[in-house]
């Protein structure tokens, strides 16, 4: 900065010339000096009082447009902030065949504590005891009044509970927006359904995973937010669920059996339109599993899907049918039924003495195990094999359930022909009533091979071919005369044509051997026959009908008439009419010209 200085040299000598006084020069000078100085602050302080103006202006308009919003909006109880990312916690609904909802999503509020804000915490310790019984005074008063700054107190509230902990007052008590899976038909369909839980939570949501069923089999799908909200369709119609579950619970108590299970399949396309197992459970509430005992025991047990059995004379059908595939007979072809027969240090019998021999069809209808262990040594253990194979006997069913994959049946560890033998007659192999369903389905539907599915399906794709038409057309004869003259009689429905096989097997104690008074009675069922539609599998564990002066625990007095009452109310509710039975066109009489 160049500074001018107050008496210059030059002028001062100029002045001293003139005769004039160089005080004036230096006294002028600092006349400048003082204005160019005034000049300067006056312009420093105009620039300071403009942008103090500006700043009061701008942080009153912020001010009053806060205020205006807060009078604008809704008052709401403040909440603690969350760090970390959100949790996305939409899931997509879960519907039947016809889009009736079977699992939705329900916008709840979870509760939760921070000590440290609360002003009363033995008395809101006391209270939320009496809002909720379950939880520990004891317990409450230790993490209220110790050093966690957080807590969960309950994960779901109904609006009532909610209302109740809010009029306690507390500021520590604070609510968190919670979504939570519900099952709006309870028990119905829980085995397919099995049940979500929280996977992770925060304050503001929580994640929603399956835990069983097809929740835990579909959980990328119904979690995935680039399907929109498209809710996942299954095969189930609830009517015929809710039908089907209404007669089997009351079959089950009737007969005495500790437990039951019920699957109804469409023959082509492998649908499973009911699957029922009891003893059920509610999904909204679902229980914990078995620590110890048998989990057959528990009701989180799929008996349709888990449920491992020796299925019985069921199993007849298949010897029969791949005997006449192959050539070996024909329906009418007299086979040795004279018993005992003998393999080695083994006897086989019949339940009843049917003679020396017996025909193919009548093996069927009369349910001779010598007869079908006869037939079976005929096609031998190898080709044996791969027909049960071929069915799906041999690996766990592909249906969209997380269950199916354990449930894998249970086969001969050496394939000798007393197995060959036992194995055409349903014992020493074992496996699961789904497994019956899809192998009846193959039967009677041509012959092509059946998938099961919980998925409805949009088309019809037929599997490979299994046995031939013309085999199919037999076996549906066989199995149509068994409910006509044999061991199903209690099945016959007017008008649905009715076909099936029984089968009732000993069940096998835990150490060995099996037991005397204890059974699986089993009926697997198609209708109507002259043109098959669905499959119907009916099973009950340890049945006694107690009517007479013994029990009874045979299919044919167990599983049979509970299936029969199954098909008499749902096959309406199919769309099925009654027909009369082709059997019986000869006796219709025309009265019109008469």
């Amino acid at each position: 900065m160049i500074r001018t200085p107050l008496r210059p040299l030059a002028r001062i000598l100029q002045a001293r010339q003139k005769g004039e006084n160089p005080d004036r020069i230096e006294r002028e000078n600092i006349r400048l000096r003082h204005e160019e100085m005034r000049d300067k602050m006056r312009q420093r302080a105009e620039s300071r009082l403009l942008f103090v103006g500006v700043f009061f202006v701008l942080a009153f308009t912020m001010v009053g447009a806060r205020m205006t919003v807060l009078a604008s909006s809704e008052a709401v109880e403040p909440r603690a902030s969350t760090s970390g990312a959100n949790i996305v916690a939409q899931r997509s609904d879960i519907v039947d065949r016809n889009g009736r909802v079977l699992a939705t999503n329900l916008i709840t509020n979870s509760l939760y504590a921070q000590p440290h804000l609360m002003i009363e915490p033995k008395r809101a310790a006391k209270e939320l005891v009496a809002i909720f019984p379950d939880l520990n005074l004891e317990r409450l008063n230790k993490d209220f009044s110790g050093s966690r700054k957080f807590l969960w107190i309950k994960k779901k509230l109904s609006p009532e509970q909610m209302q109740a902990v809010h009029d306690i007052g507390d500021p520590g008590l604070l609510f968190g927006p919670r979504e939570m899976r519900l099952y709006p038909n309870g028990k119905l369909a829980a085995h397919v359904l099995g049940g979500a839980s929280f996977g992770r939570e925060g304050v503001h949501s929580a994640e929603v995973i399956g835990t069983a069923g097809v929740e835990k089999a579909f959980d990328n799908y119904l979690r995935d937010p680039a399907m929109d909200g498209a809710p996942l369709r299954l095969s189930l119609d609830m009517t015929i669920q809710a039908a089907s579950r209404q007669v089997l619970e009351g079959g089950m108590k009737l007969m005495n059996a500790k437990g039951a299970t019920s699957i109804l399949m469409d023959v082509h396309t492998g649908e499973v339109i009911s699957m029922i197992s009891l003893p059920d459970f509610d999904p909204n509430t679902r229980p914990n599993g078995l620590i110890k005992g048998d989990p057959s025991d528990s009701p989180l047990f799929n008996r349709a899907v888990q449920g491992v059995y020796e299925l019985g004379s069921t199993f007849k059908i298949f010897a029969a049918a791949q005997a006449l595939d192959i050539g070996l007979v024909n329906p009418n072809t007299m086979i040795n039924t004279k018993g005992p027969m003998q393999k080695g240090r083994f006897r086989i019998r019949d339940f009843h003495n049917y003679g020396p021999q017996l025909s193919v069809t009548d093996i069927i209808v009369k349910s001779s195990n010598i007869g079908t262990a006869r037939m079976a040594l005929d096609i031998g253990a190898k080709r044996q094999k791969e027909f049960l194979k071929s069915l799906g006997f041999f690996d766990s069913t592909p249906v969209e359930l997380v269950e199916a994959n354990g449930a894998k049946p249970l086969l001969p560890k050496k394939w000798a022909d007393i197995h060959t033998m036992t194995v055409s007659y349903g014992h020493g192999m074992a496996a699961s009533p789904l497994h019956l369903a899809a192998a009846y389905s193959t039967m009677v539907n041509g012959g092509t091979l059946v998938k099961p599915t919980l998925l409805k399906q949009q088309t019809v794709e037929k599997g490979p071919r299994v046995i031939s038409e013309r085999t199919s057309a037999q076996a549906r004869t066989m199995l149509r005369e068994v409910v006509k003259r044999g061991t199903a009689s209690f099945a016959r429905v007017p008008g649905y044509e009715v076909g099936g096989k029984t089968g009732t097997a000993d069940k096998p104690k835990p150490k060995g051997g099996y037991y005397k008074d204890k059974v699986i009675a089993t009926f697997a069922s198609a209708f109507p026959m002259s043109d098959p539609k669905y499959v119907l599998i009916v099973t009950l564990d340890e049945p006694s009908e107690n009517s007479g002066k013994k029990p009874r625990r045979t299919a044919g007095w167990t599983a049979v008439p509970v299936a029969a009452e199954m098909i008499r109310r749902t096959a309406p509710l199919l769309g099925l009419r009654p027909e009369l039975d082709r059997g019986e066109l000869s006796k219709v009489v025309n009265t019109a010209s008469e």
